[in-house]
């Protein structure tokens, strides 16, 4: 499996017989890399920032890709994907609505997306979750949760690896990326106090790391 970070809370997830893009944002956040495409698309929640499935491709011409917004059980082209409810704050969603965690399972692997995820997990949501093995994490605060909770998020959910997602970034607008904390607040609060960003990550389900890891991922 090959994992690509687009930018924001934006990943593509290539399996051997199926891909994944998941959380695409449109041009206010930041520049979309061109020709992105897949055969699923998931959207945490109804946020420009989150949901602009046109951005990507369908696998084949003339149609577009499987699009999957909301909690619920999915089997798309081999692949499973389990939509759990979640709240984008910590008052219920009173302040910012609903929020879905996404659990996808290819290639003997389960991947969690934390979308814009605004509270630590319930032991009801970390249930339907089931065992995860890579957690993808928003830690800037402001919108979500911030870098020491999400450090509490990855201990919950005990991923063997964690990724960091929804920080300031370069390239991101400055009116979004000045209310965001960058990742160095989680790496400190993750026990790192330096890791290197990889281009992209190649992970197999016989080759996952002994101990917890955090992956910082490069911008495609």
């Amino acid at each position: 499996m090959e994992i690509i970070y687009l930018g924001h809370a934006a990943f593509k997830i290539r399996g051997k017989q199926a891909s994944v893009v998941m959380d695409p944002y449109d041009a206010k956040v930041s520049k979309f890399p061109k020709d992105v495409e897949a055969d699923i698309v998931t959207v945490s929640h109804q946020h420009p920032d989150h949901n602009a499935v046109d951005q990507v491709m369908g696998p084949s011409a003339g149609s577009g890709p499987f699009v999957i917004n909301g909690p619920g059980e999915y089997e798309v082209g081999g692949v499973s994907v389990i939509g759990v409810a979640t709240y984008h704050d910590n008052q219920e969603g009173k302040e910012r609505g609903a929020n879905t965690v996404y659990v996808v399972e290819m290639d003997g692997l389960r991947l969690a997306h934390l979308g814009d995820l605004g509270h630590k997990l319930t032991e009801k949501q970390l249930e339907e979750m089931g065992a995860i093995d890579i957690v993808f994490v928003p830690v800037g605060g402001f919108y979500t949760i911030d870098a020491k909770t999400a450090a509490e998020v990855v201990k919950q959910v005990e991923a063997q690896i964690a990724i960091p997602m929804h920080y300031a970034q370069l390239s991101t607008d400055p009116g979004i990326a000045s209310k965001l904390a960058g990742v160095e607040g989680f790496l400190k609060e993750m026990g790192k106090t330096e890791v290197a960003a990889q281009p992209k990550l190649v992970v197999t389900a016989d080759k996952l790391p002994t101990e917890p890891e955090v992956v910082v991922l490069e911008r495609k």
